[in-house]
């Protein structure tokens, strides 16, 4: 699979693939094989390799079985990488607590 542009994937792919923009996995997303994307933002399952040009940010409900290498690597805490990683900018890896805010509030 070849797209130009970012790719939102909800689905599973098996196979390779690269993506000339940002590649979003949601948390029901699963990914088998090698992918070679500009940036990647990973809340899904993934197992193969991933090269990431820029920056890849792992969710707190990601499951990764994969060998990366990035530019720069964030990952929440929670989330489950098994594999090589390789992070090709110099800095470390930034771990970070996932707050996403879906809307629940008092409304006042």
């Amino acid at each position: 699979m070849e797209k130009e542009g970012p790719l939102l994937l909800c689905g599973a792919v098996r196979g390779d693939g690269r993506v000339g923009g940002t590649l979003s996995l949601t948390a029901d997303a699963h990914w088998e094989g090698e992918v070679h994307a500009a940036a990647a933002v990973i809340a899904g399952h993934f197992s193969g390799r991933l090269v990431v040009e820029g920056k890849l940010e792992i969710g707190a409900s990601a499951v990764i079985h994969a060998d990366i290498v990035a530019h720069a690597v964030a990952i929440a805490r929670g989330a489950v990488v098994d594999g090589d990683m390789t992070v090709t900018g110099g800095q470390p890896v930034v771990h970070f607590d996932e707050r996403r805010h879906h809307g629940h509030g008092s409304g006042r």
